[in-house]
């Protein structure tokens, strides 16, 4: 026999096997396309339906039978639904539930209770029939214009299938040929059938993924379309480097950041890779290559965030700032991709930190200047007083001894001592006022030895004092006065480092160009744009030394670490405000038990143009030593100097001297003006309480030519008095004496009818010269 039925049944239960086993498989990997899964069920229910075959005749014909053709049947509705699944139409499980049952029973009824052969075989073919021509009309309804190979030669492998169903009906039906003779034939040809239909289904499937792959690559290159049209349009600048040092890609917010031309990268056009960037950080200082981002990535493997970062910029145009972030991308096997870098221009915000602190910097100074102010205009006063006293009493003193007398020379260190305190109360009101200094070109080599002259006077023997200066004709433009109060104080406070210990304290002065790099870089640019060289003060000792946190307030007015009674905290807040003042700049450098070195730095002079010989030169003294008085020059001694009262007043030919009336609450001024005035003939009435001297004034209005008042006393102030008084007399010249002379105080004054504000601690003969102006003024 050519077909042998039971070869062919076991050749169909193992190609059903392997058709279950590839669909299952199909379906696992491929979950999201519908029909594997019924395929494959397909075929498990092709095989029950072959296993039964084979088993015919070993059970029972009731079981065989309606068992054999329900499960052919219903393994041709799941390959229907199968289709359906792919194809993404509805799958009436219901319905063919019902219908397989229906099937069941009827095969089942037509065999027990009604047993004819040819109606069985009329249902089962008439539903194979009816699957067949189903399947065909899904098939035309999932490919109407026929566009897809596999779809189309599905619907032709249908339709052969439904013929030849209809061919073996009719064979059975009419032709001479029994079921046993007919039954191979056809199986065979349905095995061959099935095998096209399992090549045309995971041609389908293939066809699936290719039109899901086409999709999805579709989708993804929209997706990194839109995602580099975003990334490119972000105001955030994106970077990404390969490992090896090269960009892969760039977007136009990094491309104006970095100052590159606008477009992508090109391998044609290189642009320098970051191993050439001069990145800066956040201080401003170079940043090395262990910490640029892209390297600290490259080298740990973890994300870098929030490091701000400088780029300068082409021909010194300034720096842009950044705020970057730096990540690694890695590839699915873990090894590094790209480097990724972010960044956000922060340069704006740089920048108006900058004014920030420049403006806090002016504020603090401002207050700082504020503070020194209200102390200098407290203290002005009572210590002028003392001043005045000071001066008078010794010029008093030496008009009353004869020239030849040793005390003549105490009392000229006397006078000297309080002029130079005098000098010293007017600088600091003028600098707490912030008043221009007249500046003059100073020789400081000249101002440092001066200065070290009057400090060895002081200077504890245990302590030794060197001073190095080279050149020695090094010249600055400054105020001589101020410049040597700095050095003063610079080394009073090495002297207070030491302790009482023997130590060292080095003063040296030397040049540096505009150029170098230990210049602070802001005070460089300046210098350099002037064309001029630094001046360098260093003051160094080897005294305690101060930690960061002394260090960094050490500037501030009233802070001191001194003990009570030792220090004011006045000494480096008057130097930092000089050095400013003078265009320089100040650095300190110190710590605990290493000692202290300040180090000053002034603009040197212009170099002024030869001179000839013949026209000479103007030396310029910083610290005046003035012999002498109280004078600002050398005064002559009276002829007699054991005269306690000098002739009367030469321009005055009146034999009434002027009656004076002077008003202070302190006595030792009340006793030296009196002493003054009277000895230049004058007569003197002196009060020491307001009430008093308004009294006098009341009692006899015209008896007086000059009133002479103190302006800072408790109670009523000197203004006050004189409008009182001027209520009392209009016509009485009225003179305020102050400490502490402000254009406010001159304008009250002028105001209420004064016709002069007297600094008190003028000369002797500038302060009786401002008496004999006024009494001898006309009423105004």
């Amino acid at each position: 026999m050519l077909f042998d039925l039971p070869t062919l049944l076991s050749l169909r239960v193992g190609i059903d096997v392997l058709i279950a086993l590839a669909f299952w498989a199909q379906m696992r990997r491929y979950p999201a396309i519908g029909g594997p899964g019924w395929w494959s069920v397909s075929a498990l229910l092709s095989i029950v339906g072959s296993v039964m075959l084979l088993l015919r005749g070993s059970w029972p014909d009731a079981l065989t039978f309606p068992l054999v053709n329900t499960a052919l049947m219903v393994s041709a509705l799941c390959a229907w639904m199968g289709f359906r699944s792919y194809v993404g139409m509805p799958r009436p499980l219901l319905p063919i539930l019902t219908a397989s049952l229906a099937f069941f029973c009827t095969t089942l009824y037509f065999l027990v209770e009604w047993d004819v052969l040819a109606v069985r075989q009329a249902v089962f073919t008439a539903s194979v029939m009816a699957i067949t021509v189903l399947c065909l009309v899904d098939i035309q309804r999932a490919d109407p214009q026929g566009r897809v190979p596999e779809m189309q030669a599905l619907k032709w492998l249908t339709a052969v299938e439904f013929l030849g169903v209809l061919g073996f009906a009719v064979a059975l039906k009419v032709g001479p040929w029994s079921q046993a003779d007919v039954t191979p034939v056809f199986i065979f040809f349905f095995l061959l059938t099935k095998l096209l239909r399992v090549v045309l289904y995971g041609a389908l499937v293939s066809y699936r993924l290719r039109i899901d792959g086409d999709k999805a690559r579709q989708g993804l290159l929209q997706r990194e379309a839109d995602s580099r049209a975003l990334i490119d349009n972000l105001s955030a600048g994106v970077v990404v480097f390969r490992p090896d040092h090269t960009l892969s890609s760039i977007n136009a917010a990094a491309r104006r950041f970095l100052g590159w031309s606008e477009g992508g990268a090109n391998r044609a056009l290189p642009e320098p890779s970051p191993q050439g960037w001069r990145l800066l950080r956040d201080d401003g200082q170079p940043m090395r290559r262990h910490e640029v981002p892209f390297e600290r990535v490259l080298a740990t493997g973890q994300p870098v965030r929030s490091v701000v970062i400088g780029m300068p910029q082409a021909e010194g145009t300034g720096v842009n700032w950044a705020l970057c972030n730096a990540y690694p991308e890695n590839n699915p096997l873990g090894g590094l991709r790209h480097v990724v870098l972010t960044f956000i221009d922060i340069t704006s915000l740089k920048t108006a930190q900058a004014q920030q602190k420049h403006l806090q910097a002016q504020l603090a100074q401002s207050q700082k200047m504020e503070a020194l102010g209200t102390l200098a205009g407290g203290v002005a006063h009572d210590f002028n007083n003392i001043l005045a006293a000071i001066l008078g009493n010794a010029d008093l003193a030496r008009q009353d001894l004869l020239e030849n007398a040793t005390a003549r020379e105490s009392l000229h260190e006397i006078s000297t001592a309080a002029r130079r305190g005098r000098e010293l109360v007017r600088q600091i009101l003028a600098f707490s006022r912030q008043q221009p200094m007249a500046r003059t070109r100073v020789n400081v080599c000249t101002v440092l030895a001066e200065s070290c002259t009057l400090l060895r006077a002081a200077l504890p023997p245990e302590v030794e004092l060197v001073q190095c200066c080279a050149p020695e004709d090094l010249a600055i433009e400054a105020d001589a006065t101020q410049i040597g109060q700095v050095m003063v104080n610079l080394c009073t406070n090495a002297i207070h480092a030491l302790e009482g210990r023997p130590g060292r304290i080095d003063c040296q002065i030397d040049t540096l160009p505009n150029s170098s790099p230990v210049l602070p870089p802001e005070f460089a640019q300046t210098c350099a744009r002037l064309g001029v060289g630094v001046a360098r003060l260093r003051v160094s000792d080897n005294g305690r030394g101060m930690d960061a946190t002394v260090r960094n307030r050490i500037f501030e007015p009233f802070f001191t670490t001194k003990a009570v009674g030792q220090g004011t905290g006045l000494g480096l807040p008057v130097v930092l405000g000089v050095v400013q003042v003078h265009g320089g700049a100040i650095e300190v450098d110190s710590e605990p038990g290493r000692g202290t070195t300040f180090t000053l730095y002034f603009p040197v002079a212009p170099a002024l143009p030869d001179i000839p010989a013949e026209m000479g030169g103007v030396s310029i003294s910083p610290i005046v030593c003035e012999p002498g008085t109280m004078n600002s020059t050398p005064s002559q001694p009276p002829a007699d100097n054991r005269s306690p009262h000098p002739s009367a007043m030469a321009d005055d030919s009146s034999a009434v001297p002027h009656h004076i009336l002077y008003l202070d609450d302190d006595d030792t001024l009340v006793f030296l003006v009196r002493r003054l005035l009277e000895r230049r003939g004058y007569r003197v009435t002196a009060f020491t309480s307001q009430t008093q001297a308004l009294d006098a004034v009341r009692a006899d209005p015209d008896g007086f030519q000059l009133l002479l008042t103190d302006f800072n006393m408790p109670g009523m102030s000197g203004l006050e008095v004189a409008k009182a008084v001027l209520a009392i007399n209009p016509l009485l010249p009225v003179a305020v004496a102050s400490g502490y002379i402000t254009d406010e105080l001159q304008a009250e004054a002028k105001a209420a009818g004064v016709r002069e504000v007297v600094f008190k601690t003028d000369a002797v003969e500038a302060f009786c010269e401002v008496v004999a102006r006024l009494v001898r003024s006309e009423p105004a």
